[in-house]
């Protein structure tokens, strides 16, 4: 259409007439060539200034083009009807174009989605990207089009296709299934592309195993083992030390050794498996300065006595050997190690192993309410611990596919699930790789079959070792953290999705919680432990996070971790409901990132922080005063809360404004919808505390990170300084609070928006 009407017509036309002497109005025709090469802009203008002289000069220059218009004079002898047919000859010419024009638009308009790697990454990288038309579909029919396109059957399929005997990180069979998966995305028409790591991951010892000796005896063969364990890479570390029960080796549990009068200065902890990560059991056991950790399975009325446990006791997550900063091949930094990894043995045993050492060992009894009747062990019941793991350098792959938005394509929400196992993985990987690829075609289906349009992208990730500790998810986040928390708004694991016969919504109460499920009942709801995938996605990068599961009630499913993890025993814990239950799951899932993706507004509840942060600074405040009255030595009474007080009510009055805000928005305003989101979307950021090195301090939200920096961090520093504990250092909390308060405030402002909107009362 541009180039018809180029032919026909000069850039700009003015077309002037003259009555009775006196000037008439004129139309001017400004036609424009987009600088993006689509269709070409029609100006059309009114204006009652003629120049004085008609014959001599042209009616102006139009701003947009430097040469002089062309006027289309009366010519002598003309009459006002010639002119007439002249200028409705001239607008039915163009009013045909500019149709012409517009239907070639339209079609382009309703085109699926382009994944092209160009048109991805280019709206990751701009700063402003072009709106398209809103999404036309009712959210209720995208529920139904979700709905009706997952089925059992379809999942049993994918079980099939997706179940490997052997797939641990970095192995032929993960890479066999990173093939597999890459073509069912690329089946889907979804872009695709991978991300390389080369990390270091641990094997069991290339000859021998592990030993564990009791009283002189060998346990036995032990191919179990716990990756990042202290070990040297040629020389063998053996400790020869009096073994100690500390139940879950929980703090709590090791304290009530403690109050026995106990000591655990160089003891070997016997400690069962659950209700805390291993990487936690081994740092807690090594905080009261023990020298090895044994862990065997607790549920032994359902594991086979001989089963042997798999992990690691990394506390972090990703690569310990590149910590904070990605494991790209090209990366050229010194040797340097996480300040996560254990400075004391650590191994796993088999509950026959555990009952060998429980049947023999003395000493006093067990404390009441650990479940577990027997001795705790005394100072002759010796333990040798032998640990020849191997570390080792490997390639590992993360596959991704995207379903790009209409309106934002530079935002996105994240679905990821982890594709590696120690065994045949199946709860632990299998399913969630199943719902992970079942949604991508669901949702691929939608948009190029149903006219569903989603605003914001949705990315799927296929993640590599996360048996280790979400290493391939850590190093993704390290490798494009300036971005990431820029651009995705959410992250959904799907990992471990499936366990059991009942519903248990696992997610972090702390956090900006997903506005539709708020009715959720709070006795389903449990934080985010550290070893949950979706932990650094939130502690780490600022993106809010939610993990999910379907689990028996009041039971943990025994054999993640183990090669029994297989699809006889899932399918024996769910009454053979496994696919089912995988259908609800991939619904669940989905309506939360469909969801998300949908509305003109995230739904994310910044109000939620306030009564967190609340509890908080009540607790900090009471404490302050206790220690300013029991140690006035170490708090002067200069120390005021007030400040703290202050940031807090500035965050509270910016999410109360922003609430307003939103109510009395104009929901049809793009630009207004996009800032509104973008505002939203900055609070999990701006709570990570500036001030703390993500080398050193990984998890630095100061409100479900991990750390000195956070809100939790300064309670507990001052319940030592009202002991005076030797580990208290009044100033290094002063310190804290000071920069805790600021993280607080800086949080608020840039809740506020815009610079002159800010509440800073500090």
């Amino acid at each position: 259409s541009d180039q018809i009407l180029t032919a026909l017509l000069p850039s700009s036309i003015s077309v002037s007439t003259q009555f009775n002497g006196e000037p008439r109005s004129y139309t001017r025709f400004n036609l424009t060539q987009n600088m993006e090469g689509e269709n070409s802009q029609v100006e059309m203008k009114l204006s009652s200034d003629m120049d004085e002289e008609v014959g001599g000069n042209g009616v102006g220059e139009d701003h947009n083009h430097a040469k002089e218009p062309y006027v289309v004079h009366r010519p002598a002898g003309r009459t006002p009807k010639s002119v007439c047919f002249m200028v409705a000859t001239i607008l039915l010419i163009f009013i045909i174009s500019y149709l012409i024009g517009y239907l070639s638009h339209r079609k382009k308009e309703l085109a699926p989605p382009s994944c092209s790697r160009s048109t991805f990454e280019e709206s990751i990288t701009q700063s402003s990207v072009k709106m398209e038309a809103d999404p036309l579909m009712d959210w209720n029919d995208v529920k139904r089009l979700l709905d009706e396109k997952m089925s059992a059957s379809s999942f049993e399929s994918a079980f099939s296709e997706f179940a490997s005997e052997s797939h641990q990180a970095g192995s032929a069979g993960d890479t066999v299934l990173a093939k597999q998966v890459m073509g069912r995305f690329k089946e889907y028409g979804m872009y695709t592309w991978t991300d390389e790591h080369y990390v270091k991951l641990v094997d069991p010892p290339a000859s021998g195993s592990n030993k564990v000796t009791f009283k002189g005896s060998d346990l036995g063969t032990l191919r179990g083992y716990l990756a990042y364990s202290k070990t040297g890479t040629a020389k063998v570390i053996i400790e020869q030390k009096s073994i100690l029960h500390g139940n879950y080796g929980q703090m709590d549990d090791l304290r009530k050794l403690q109050d026995k009068n106990i000591a655990l200065d160089g003891r070997v902890l016997l400690v069962r498996s659950g209700k805390i990560s291993f990487a936690e059991k081994v740092a807690n056991a090594a905080k009261l300065n023990a020298s090895a950790v044994l862990i065997y399975p607790a549920d032994d009325r359902r594991i086979g006595g001989s089963t042997q446990l798999f992990g690691h006791v990394h506390l972090g997550s990703g690569d310990p050997y590149t910590p904070g900063f990605p494991s790209f091949n090209h990366t050229q930094f010194p040797p340097v190690q996480s300040s996560g990894l254990p400075s004391i043995l650590a191994q796993t045993i088999t509950v026959n192993m555990a009952t060998t050492i429980m049947r023999e060992i003395e000493g006093k009894s067990t404390p009441t309410g650990w479940g577990v009747v027997g001795k705790l062990g005394d100072n002759d019941d010796m333990v040798t611990v032998e640990v020849n793991n191997v570390l080792a350098e490997k390639l590992i792959v993360n596959v991704f596919g995207v379903i790009k938005g209409f309106v934002d394509p530079d935002r996105f929400v994240v679905m990821g699930a982890q594709r590696d196992a120690w065994g045949p993985g199946f709860a632990s990987s299998t399913v969630g790789t199943s719902v992970l690829v079942e949604l991508a075609r669901t949702i691929s289906d939608m948009v190029k079959n149903d006219g569903f349009k989603p605003r914001r992208s949705i990315v799927f990730a296929s993640w590599s070792a996360g048996e280790y500790g979400s290493v391939g998810a850590t190093e993704w986040l390290e490798g494009y953290l300036s971005s990431l928390n820029m651009k995705a708004f959410s992250y959904i694991n799907l990992d471990g999705v499936v366990t059991g016969m009942y519903s248990v919504f696992d997610f972090c109460t702390q956090n900006a919680l997903f506005g539709f499920v708020k009715w959720f009942p709070l006795e389903f709801m449990e934080p985010l432990r550290l070893n949950d995938p979706a932990y650094p996605f939130i502690t780490f990068s600022g993106i809010p996070s939610v993990s999910f599961r379907f689990t028996t009630e009041g039971e943990e499913y025994p054999f993640l971790g183990t090669l029994d993890d297989t699809r006889d025993k899932l399918y024996g814990a769910t009454s053979n409901q496994v696919a089912k239950l995988a259908v609800s799951a991939g619904q669940f899932a989905g309506k939360i990132a469909l969801r998300l993706v949908h509305d003109h507004l995230l739904r994310l509840d910044v109000e939620k922080y306030t009564r967190q942060i609340r509890t908080h600074v009540f607790a900090i405040n009471s404490k302050i005063k206790t220690v300013q009255s029991m140690q006035p030595q170490l708090l002067p009474k200069s120390l005021s809360v007030q400040w703290l007080m202050s940031a807090t009510g500035s965050y509270s009055r910016a999410a109360s404004s922003l609430a307003t805000e939103i109510d009395n928005s104009n929901l049809e305003d793009a630009e207004l919808c996009r800032n509104i989101n973008d505002r939203i979307m900055s609070v999990e950021r701006d709570f990570l505390s500036p001030y703390v090195s993500p080398r050193e301090t990984p998890f630095r939200h100061i409100l479900v990170g991990s750390g000195s920096h956070t809100l939790k961090a300064l309670s507990d520093h001052l319940d030592a300084l009202q002991i005076d504990h030797s580990g208290a250092n009044a100033d290094l909390f002063r310190i804290q609070f000071a920069l805790a308060t600021w993280t607080i405030q800086g949080c608020a402002n840039s809740l506020a928006g815009e610079v002159w909107s800010t509440d800073n009362m500090i």
